[in-house]
């Protein structure tokens, strides 16, 4: 026992913890050392953060497009020279927000005739958004009764949050959206009926008003390039994705916008230019004199050549 062997392992020594590390750490998962932000954050919701169908690049995407502010540039080249992925990869993440309706993009056609995509952000798909509280008139003062010298002290009272008391005007009156300028035209009326029926296919395709008038101009573009209804309805219909639709607008309008057919050839009408029109060739007529065959633009009996020369066959040989 008085000799030390020096082969033997050492005691195992206690953990001894950082001096910044939290008193409460977990020997497993993650903790969380959360300080009060002040100044330039965004609120995101948990349903983005910790989607379970999106993929993390579409999830960044939209965490980043959420911080921005109105009026950035968030096309696809832009994003990519912002991020290392590609252009491939940063427009295959901008459709995953746009099926699950956290983006939504039209294009509109400047009076320049220059064609733009207008993109809108939903931190919240399918929510309303909330309308801004209206300022109350302020009340006037009215007259306090007189007080007494010594005034009985009031009974103490529990701690309790006072409401003010609900008046039948307090509550605003529903607001609906307005009617667009062409709702009146037949090409709107059949868009919007289309539209509308649209939840007969498919129950998760049920626009409300607001969403019916707001698409229902790009479908009449469809109509006016000769689309039938039968065929808009198809291809709006067909291949939707699997699960619940959490915006189904933004991704009718993605369809409307992305896969709008190109317009019909004109067609050849009696007051097309001659130069534009089919010619026919005339009709081919044998000569009674040569028996030569030749087109003529009516039954004649003689060739030029025939003709020109001044012989009839008929009268010289009558």
């Amino acid at each position: 026992m008085d000799k030390r062997n020096f082969s033997a392992p050492p005691c195992a020594q206690p953990r001894i913890p950082h001096p910044d590390a939290h008193p409460r750490t977990h020997p497993r998962g993650i903790t969380h050392i959360n300080v009060r932000h002040t100044t330039r954050f965004t609120v995101i919701g948990n349903h983005l953060a910790q989607h379970r169908q999106l993929s993390g690049l579409a999830i960044g995407l939209g965490v980043h497009i959420q911080s921005l502010p109105t009026g950035a540039r968030v096309d696809i080249k832009t994003l990519a020279a912002r991020f290392p992925e590609g252009e491939t990869r940063i427009a295959s993440a901008l459709r995953e927000l746009e099926a699950h309706g956290y983006l939504a993009r039209t294009r509109e056609r400047l009076p320049s005739g220059r064609v733009v995509t207008h993109t809108v952000s939903y931190n919240q798909p399918g929510a309303t958004p909330a309308e801004p509280p209206q300022p109350q008139p302020a009340a006037s003062p009215e007259p306090t009764p007189a007080t007494t010298a010594n005034p009985a002290p009031d009974p103490v009272q529990p701690d309790v949050e006072a409401s003010p008391p609900a008046t039948p005007s307090a509550t605003p009156p529903a607001k609906f959206p307005p009617t667009p300028p062409g709702a009146a035209t037949p090409d709107h009326r059949t868009a919007a009926d289309l539209l509308a029926r649209l939840r007969h296919d498919d129950p998760r395709l049920l626009l409300p008003q607001r969403d019916v008038d707001r698409l229902a101009p790009a479908v009449t573009a469809w109509l006016d390039r000769g689309a039938a209804p039968e065929a808009v309805r198809r291809t709006l219909t067909a291949g939707l994705p699997e699960g619940p639709l959490l915006h189904p607008a933004g991704l009718l309008a993605h369809r409307l916008a992305e896969l709008v057919p190109p317009p019909l050839p004109a067609v050849a009408t009696a007051t097309t230019p001659a130069a534009v029109r089919p010619v026919r060739p005339f009709p081919m007529e044998n000569c009674d004199g040569c028996d030569r065959a030749f087109r003529s633009p009516k039954p004649d009996l003689r060739c030029r050549d025939c003709r020109s020369a001044g012989s009839d066959p008929l009268e010289t040989a009558a």
